[in-house]
């Protein structure tokens, strides 16, 4: 009979998993509300100097000219306000989905047992939204979006956060650092303030590509503009790059790595892990991270075992070992073993002549499904039968 314990809903373990799926619309908020101040600082600032500027000139200008005047403070302001309704809506559409993301997580927290139908029907949600995030880091981006209105799950997964992540992962496979500097540029203060590098890195290789065409007027121009500025926090790195004006391509020296097509591979690499940091994304897919939790909870010294590999190939029934199955078995390798403190053992055990150690009501249930001779057990592994009169109880110690 299951315990009670062993069923019952951890709530708060469950939640470990479940951070992103809130922590992501926070910063998606933050990141509105600094559009919406900069937006008003910035246009306000014009407006009112505009304003003043209007004023103090009205007693010299035809009443034509103040009309004028007037007509075109009106149409900043309706460019302000046009601008302040769309990120309104954003910001709308964006509490939606963080009601429906605690909805979502407090379905769970209502359950107490993990035999519930509830229970049930929540996990296959959270299974559908680790395979959209799967493909969305992927670049899957259609059949993620398809996966995710047919199960209606578009509100608990972040598509549009992805697929701006991949467009900017392909521009920078293709050679391209327009769209990614762009991205640095609305994200300025909040990658100042986690200290990346990324930004440098990217005018870097902007500058490496002007040396490698052969535009040194150009990269120094370049470098001048955009890399001397960081001089004091990448002393090395910019005189390295500064080398590269004496030392070509077709004869690097030194510089080697500096003109090595790996670089754009680190770019997409320091971006994407850049990305995911300000938006708290793990750095793998959720279905990675709940693959290797699951597996290593199962996983004994006896699923990699020579022994059990022996065996397995030669049984006529398969191991209702999950990480022993043909499709687990090579994937858990890696994974390490779990930490278990309660040992769940059978009270009735005998030991077969093979060897192999099995609960007496176990192997009787199975005679009896088999129809075996009465006095008989098969070894459910290996497919030997053997007499009841061979077996011996044992006991642990």
């Amino acid at each position: 009979m299951t315990s009670k314990s062993a069923t019952a809903v951890n709530a708060d373990n469950n939640l470990l998993l479940e951070e992103p799926i809130l922590r992501l619309p926070l910063e998606v908020l933050r990141k509105i509300f600094k559009s919406s101040q900069r937006c008003i600082e910035l246009d306000g600032k014009k407006l009112t100097e505009f304003a003043r500027d209007v004023a103090a000139k009205a007693p010299q200008v035809s009443q034509e000219k103040s009309l004028e005047n007037l007509n075109t403070m009106i149409t900043r302001m309706q460019t302000l306000k046009r601008k302040m309704e769309t990120l309104q809506e954003e910001e709308k559409a964006v509490h939606a989905q963080s009601r429906r993301r605690v909805s979502h997580l407090n379905d769970l927290h209502s359950l107490t047992s993990l035999l519930e139908e509830g229970y049930e029907s929540w996990s296959k949600t959270r299974l559908d939204r680790y395979m959209v995030d799967y493909m969305l880091r992927n670049g899957y981006s259609n059949s993620a979006q398809q996966l995710a209105k047919k199960k209606g799950i578009e509100e608990l997964v972040d598509v549009d956060v992805f697929v701006q992540c991949w467009t900017i992962e392909e521009s920078l496979r293709n050679k391209k650092t327009t769209e990614c500097l762009a991205w640095c540029a609305d994200n300025k203060t909040s990658l100042k303030k986690i200290k990346s590098t990324l930004e440098f890195e990217l005018r870097l290789q902007v500058y490496i590509e002007l040396v490698r065409e052969q535009k040194l007027k150009e990269a120094v121009s370049y470098s001048r503009k955009h890399l001397s500025g960081s001089y004091d926090a990448h002393t090395s790195e910019f005189l390295r790059a500064s080398s590269l004006l004496a030392f070509p391509p077709h004869r690097p020296g030194p510089y080697k790595a500096l003109y090595a097509e790996g670089r754009w591979d680190h770019l997409v690499k320091t971006f994407v892990s850049t990305h995911h940091n300000l938006y708290n994304l793990p750095q793998d897919p959720l279905l990675h991270v709940a693959l290797a939790a699951g597996m290593s909870s199962l996983k004994t010294p006896g699923c990699h075992s020579t022994l059990s590999a022996r065996h397995n190939t030669a049984c006529s029934v398969t191991s209702l070992c999950p990480i022993c199955s043909t499709e687990l078995n090579e994937l858990a390798k890696p994974v390490p073993y779990g930490h278990h403190t309660t040992s769940w053992v059978d009270h009735d055990l005998i030991v077969l002549p093979n060897g192999r150690v099995y609960g007496t009501r176990r192997l009787a249930d199975l005679a009896t499904k088999l129809g075996l001779d009465n006095g008989k057990y098969r070894d459910p592994i290996s497919g030997e039968e053997f007499e009841k009169a061979e077996t011996r109880k044992v006991f642990i110690s």
